[in-house]
């Protein structure tokens, strides 16, 4: 595991240093909140508060995504991570901890926000809350980072991204957007359900990490 965390280590040094990131996936999070919050009054988004929430949390993502793909195509440093003596499943793994890491960060911030701006209370619905954006977040990144290895190899990365990565995760971002609107919801209840949107979230993000790490040595030789 030594490699896996090396990797993490040279991201969190890169991050520290120009913290470009967490802090462009915050305030792009932030802005998607702001102009929802402010397009909807307190009545009509009661039944899209999760969706305002999951659409925040993608986005920001496929931004910081996209960053970390830029940051490793700059003066080669994938050619160099390849030419490494590391396995390509260590270099993956190290590359999806670093997203999840950065990603879960951005997420935290922006989450106490949605709260204050949805007129929230900060009690054990933000907890539910803060479970489901863990597992969810896993899934996200775990396809993500191999689809950004993908489209490192085409000409308009920062393009070809969204497009493969928005329906790849559509089944995480519905089973999430589900969960939180069952935590959120205020009928009796409501959140007995909540096991089946879990279940697929834990699923998908099981098969998207188990999938990515087989295939990742085929898509980075490529």
């Amino acid at each position: 595991m030594k490699p896996v965390f090396a990797i993490v280590h040279k991201d969190i040094a890169i991050e520290f240093r120009n913290k470009e990131s967490i802090s462009s996936m915050f305030w792009f999070g932030l802005l998607v909140l702001v102009i929802f919050s402010f397009s909807f009054d307190s009545t009509d988004a009661e039944g899209i508060k999760p969706g305002i929430l999951w659409v925040a949390f993608s986005f920001a993502g496929i931004l910081g995504l996209n960053r970390s793909l830029s940051m490793e195509s700059d003066n080669d440093c994938l050619q160099g991570l390849l030419l490494a003596p590391l396995d390509r499943g260590d270099l993956y793994l190290g590359k999806v901890a670093g997203n999840f890491a950065f990603t879960i960060v951005a997420e935290m911030i922006i989450l106490p926000i949605f709260a204050v701006l949805q007129h929230l209370n900060f009690d054990l619905k933000l907890l539910w809350i803060f479970g489901i954006t863990l597992l969810g977040t896993l899934g996200f990144v775990s396809i993500g980072t191999t689809l950004s290895m993908i489209s490192a190899h085409t000409r308009m990365k920062e393009v070809i991204l969204p497009i493969l990565q928005i329906p790849m995760t559509l089944p995480v971002i519905i089973s999430a957007v589900t969960a939180t609107g069952m935590v959120l919801s205020t009928e009796p209840g409501a959140m007995l359900g909540i096991s089946f949107p879990l279940s697929l979230l834990g699923v998908f993000s099981i098969v998207y990490l188990t999938a990515s790490y087989l295939v990742f040595e085929h898509v980075v030789e490529e």
